[in-house]
């Protein structure tokens, strides 16, 4: 799952923010190879108990086992939730990578930006959205090359000198944004103005336009893939614990049998020694103790350097 989520981002990640972070897919790769190793060793744990001789070589080691099957399961739970809260921090990235993805189109020429044009018209086409959260995006940029500008026609010259950043605005969009569908000739062009097309009114009837933007498609694309995959891992992260538990069960019932040379004979096996509240108030004690130990232990080596720092008195008698 890790995998696919890293392809699927790295094949978008033109059009995302520089600082988009690839956190879930890498944590998700992560808890699949931890998990392969604990697993394996679960059942090496566990077809091993079956022998008493070669159980006492892990019957030391399961206690730490455990306690490390805990903090992983943690972590499990914790990716499974940054999957389903992981949509405020896309929805940022993408806006503002589609954005700037948006603004580098006309640079066809240009090193590095030059399959920018090709990446998002083929973004439009497949996901049927049009700029970033809509067609009326690219009226705000240039989005045709000044390449493929005549500067000698007066029209040119009017609509640069008109903007104050002198650049080539128009209220059109690029082909990609065309809804094949439409029974009409795509208007892509003065797609505000009603007198240049026969019947026509860009208010009232349905454009021939994708009306949806680019980013809310992708966002709904992303959060479904993560929101499947935060299902996924909360059915591995029940798994893991029902494994943790039954090695729990496994270790207590083996501590407590009456004969360890006959693994077949009946023994009782607990989560826990005493109650929820007692082993909490217990662990609360233990704390306490090692708290108290090591100040008392900075109060003796305190009086050893106060006893070491002072000079004996020696009084002559004449």
């Amino acid at each position: 799952m890790g995998l696919f989520l890293k392809i699927e981002l790295r094949k978008r990640s033109e059009v995302m923010d520089n600082s988009e972070s690839h956190l879930v897919p890498n944590s998700l790769i992560l808890m699949g190879i931890l998990s392969c190793a604990f697993n394996a060793l679960a059942g090496k744990i566990c077809y091993d108990s079956l022998d008493p001789t070669k159980f006492a070589k892990w019957k030391p080691l399961l206690k730490p086992y455990l306690v490390l099957c805990f903090f992983f399961n943690f972590f499990i739970f914790f990716i499974a939730l940054i999957c389903f809260l992981m949509r405020g921090s896309l929805e940022t990235t993408l806006a503002y990578g589609l954005k700037n993805g948006m603004k580098f189109y006309r640079d066809t020429d240009t090193p590095g930006r030059c399959f920018m044009k090709k990446t998002i018209d083929m973004l439009q086409i497949e996901f049927r959205c049009c700029g970033n959260n809509g067609f009326r995006d690219w009226f705000e940029i240039q989005w045709i090359s000044n390449r493929y500008l005549d500067f000698g026609s007066k029209e040119v010259k009017d609509r640069i000198k008109s903007n104050v950043d002198g650049k080539y605005l128009v209220d059109g969009v690029p082909f990609s944004c065309c809804n094949p569908s439409s029974p009409r000739p795509c208007i892509q062009y003065q797609v505000t103005n009603n007198s240049a097309h026969y019947s026509y009114d860009y208010q009232t009837e349905e454009l021939n336009l994708w009306n949806r933007g680019c980013r809310e498609a992708l966002l709904l694309y992303y959060s479904s893939m993560m929101s499947s995959m935060g299902g996924v891992v909360l059915f591995i992260w029940l798994f893991e614990v029902s494994v943790m538990v039954g090695l729990r069960l496994l270790q207590t019932a083996l501590e407590s049998i009456a004969n360890p040379e006959d693994p077949e004979c009946e023994s009782e096996g607990w989560l826990l020694e005493q109650s929820l509240t007692d082993t909490f108030k217990s662990a609360l004690e233990s704390l306490k103790k090692i708290g108290k130990f090591n100040q008392v232990d900075a109060g003796a080596e305190g009086a050893e350097g106060d006893e070491g720092g002072k000079t004996p008195a020696i009084t002559t008698v004449s």
